[in-house]
């Protein structure tokens, strides 16, 4: 049976409660325990999957094909442990099952209302999975005293009422502002934090404190007395340089002790802490750098690729450089010639995205990375926008495009190089879709096998021919155009298993150039870079060499 840590937040939101509880899950794994995190998310969406960039960051897509927040990310980066679709809910999901289960009359006729048929389908949910593994460690999005969050605060108290005693306890992240005027980390909003937390019956074990200074004794013992916590469960979480210098820090502040003693284990496993020793040595002592543009359309909000611009840091770490990542709007090349905006830059990404805006710059930007001989990685759109590229200025389809601009247009502009994906094989079963179907959820979602062309750049990098990976997308390339398209060099050396979708293509005469269908970024780890993000960054540490 797994032991539970529930992890709140108050005072404001953005805190680092996916990174608190991501560290906390490295740290557990770092003494010989199994782990996994879940998030339980308040918001009426049923997923992020419709949700725009803008509002909630990246979608973090799971093996089994769930649309996610981006807080599993950081939970997979730190873990290494593959976030299922049971590992993430939402108030909207919550409803949605409450009341499907209501029209199918599982209820029996009775008065469906928040207590007891919300909480407990959210005491069903936190349950899945329970004899899995040592800790289970599930993230409440939002804070306390936020109205949607108070049937998901109600459940998780319920659930520690119905466990045996010690087998649940309280972290708490909070805030400590720091006032210049008379110098002083103020304590209070922390005791107000608690205390609404405690009017709905949750007392917190353990407090970890976020703070741009070193927490004073004086103070620590303040909020030790009126938080009603021991002195040594008063954690500081001071501000880092790096993410990944997390469970380090947590460490020295005894988080994973407090935790393990809230729950009377003692003596407790001493930590292996050797891999995030050396993920630290390579974050903070880098033999070199490199500059890595990434154009895209959401650059305004950078964890809208988030995944992305955190698997460019692992592949720094495995080349032993520092990777500057710097954001590039493709809707200024729309207007603009690239050459000045990309001159300089080591190598060139061009990430997903939906929608027509912004497509002609990222095509220019495929081609001025093509044509320069500068690294190049494209990824989902970014792909089919190098394919659309070679489409016009290699085969001569002077108006290739993608059927997706086309149906958002109303009419036919384009020789739709990229269509709409309307059949797919998921597993034992075919999948169809149509264009006028709900957005969400029906995409290809999840993870695909694909095989790679024997000899080709992409089977080197992997060391294999058989891969798995992510998948987000309802639009592919078309291959009634493969056999034009790699007499003029560009060659499909990635496809499914059955032959008919692309998955990878890559320009024959090019120092590195590879666009990919599905999503690299969101496997990769800090101790485990990603293949083609670790073979991405030396290309552009060898170009760096040759500028």
């Amino acid at each position: 049976m797994a032991r539970y840590v529930f992890i709140t937040g108050g005072v404001v939101s953005s805190l680092g409660k996916g990174l608190a509880s991501a560290a906390l899950g490295a740290l557990l794994q770092a003494r010989g325990y199994s782990v996994r995190l879940r998030k339980l998310d308040p918001y009426l969406n049923v997923d992020p999957g419709t949700m725009s960039p803008f509002e909630h960051g990246e979608v973090f897509v799971t093996d089994d094909g769930a649309e996610t927040d981006l807080d599993l990310g950081h939970y997979e980066r730190f873990t290494g442990v593959a976030a299922r679709m049971t590992d993430s809910i939402s108030s909207g999901r919550v409803y949605s099952n409450v009341l499907e289960k209501e029209r199918r009359g599982d209820y029996l006729g009775k008065t469906i209302q928040v207590i007891p048929h919300v909480t407990n389908e959210i005491k069903d949910f936190i349950n899945i999975g329970d004899d899995e593994v040592d800790f289970m460690l599930c993230e409440i999005g939002g804070t306390v005293g936020d109205i949607e969050g108070l049937p998901f605060f109600e459940a998780i108290r319920q659930f520690a009422q119905d466990k045996p005693r010690g087998e649940c306890i309280f972290m708490h992240l909070t805030l400590l502002p720091y006032v210049t005027a008379s110098g002083e980390l103020k304590t209070k909003p922390t005791q107000h934090s608690v205390k609404e937390l405690r009017s709905i019956g949750l007392q917190p074990d353990v407090l970890v404190c976020r703070s741009e200074r070193p927490i004073p004794e004086k103070e620590r013992e303040k909020i030790a007395l009126f938080c009603n916590v021991r002195k040594e469960d008063v954690i500081a979480a001071p501000d880092l340089k790096s993410i990944y210098e997390a469970p380090l820090a947590y460490h020295r502040e005894g988080l994973d002790q407090a935790v393990l003693d809230a729950f009377g284990i003692a003596p407790a496993p001493k930590p292996n802490l050797d891999v995030w020793h050396d993920v630290a040595d390579r974050v903070f002592n880098p033999e070199g750098d490199v500059r890595i543009a990434i154009v895209g359309k959401y650059v305004q909000l950078e964890d809208a690729y988030k995944s992305i611009a955190e698997a460019l840091t692992h592949g720094g770490m495995a080349n032993r450089v520092k990777v500057n990542v710097e954001w590039v709007d493709a809707e200024v090349f729309e207007r603009e010639d690239p050459a000045p905006y990309l001159e300089g830059y080591d190598a060139i990404l061009v990430p997903g995205g939906f929608g027509e805006r912004g497509t002609e710059g990222k095509i220019k930007a495929a081609h001025f990375a093509r044509t320069q001989n500068i690294p190049y990685l494209g990824i989902c759109l970014g792909m089919q926008m190098a394919v659309i590229e070679a489409a016009r200025n290699l085969a001569g389809i002077k108006t290739a495009g993608s059927e997706e601009f086309d149906h958002e247009a109303g009419k036919s502009r384009f020789e739709p190089v990229v269509y709409h994906l309307k059949e797919w094989v998921q597993g034992s079963q075919t999948v169809r879709r149509k264009a006028g179907d709900d957005k969400g959820g029906t995409m290809r979602l999840g993870a695909y096998n694909a095989s790679l062309t024997e000899g080709s750049r992409v089977a080197q990098i992997y060391g294999t021919t058989t891969i798995e990976e992510r998948h987000r997308h309802r639009y592919e390339v078309d291959t009634k155009y493969r056999d034009q398209l790699e007499a003029h060099g560009l060659k499909f050396s990635g496809m499914s298993p059955d032959g008919r979708l692309p998955e990878i293509v890559e320009a024959v005469d090019h120092p590195w150039y590879i666009g990919v269908q599905f999503h690299p970024e969101l496997k990769s780890k800090p101790f485990d870079p990603h293949p083609l993000f670790k073979d991405f960054v030396r290309a552009a540490k060898e170009n760096s060499r040759l500028v």
